[in-house]
């Protein structure tokens, strides 16, 4: 058997396309892909999208690892000069209702309602005997009587250092959502 035979026995080879030019033509594919994705998305929510390619992926949704951003607050104003183991108004709280009802006219603005004690033993609730529950009754109070200012848009706190017998007012920034 001579070498010419066993070059024969071999069947030719198909002519075939360059490599580089199907890997040229899976990248336009996926470029052509990319801007197609990018079309067809233009009215959606950019955080939706984000939040189905990251899940796409095998990722968690944003709202499982980053939490809502803070409120950024802005001004105070405080009703002070409360009674030692009282939650009654000192006083009338139209200047404190005024400035809020002003505030309150943007809708991306939270109030908070910070209550607080002096921290001696003759300032607390007088059924518990707890400093914080009487700190809690006087930003309710508060809280009572801006509740028709800013209805759904008040948060209630308290403070767990001693301070002045007052309840504090914030103005906060709390951003562009949609759900106020």
């Amino acid at each position: 058997m001579s070498s010419d035979a066993a070059l024969d026995d071999f069947p030719a080879a198909p002519p075939t396309r360059p490599l580089w030019l199907i890997t040229l033509a899976d990248l336009a594919l996926l470029l052509v892909g990319f801007f197609v994705l990018l079309q067809a998305n233009q009215k959606l929510d950019p955080h939706v999208l984000a939040d189905g390619l990251r899940q796409g992926f095998g990722g968690a949704p944003r709202a499982a690892f980053a939490p809502a951003p803070a409120a950024m607050p802005l001004a105070a104003n405080a009703l002070r000069d409360f009674a030692p183991g009282s939650a009654a108004l000192p006083a009338a709280p139209d200047a404190l209702v005024a400035w809020a009802k002003d505030a309150v006219r943007d809708p991306r603005v939270m109030l908070t309602v910070t209550g607080a004690v002096d921290g001696s033993a003759a300032d607390v609730d007088r059924a518990s005997g707890s400093g914080i529950v009487l700190a809690t009754d006087r930003a309710r109070a508060v809280a009572a009587a801006l509740g028709t200012v800013a209805p759904g848009r008040i948060l209630v706190s308290t403070t767990n250092r001693p301070g002045p017998r007052q309840v504090t007012v914030t103005l906060a920034f709390a951003g562009e959502g949609k759900s106020r």
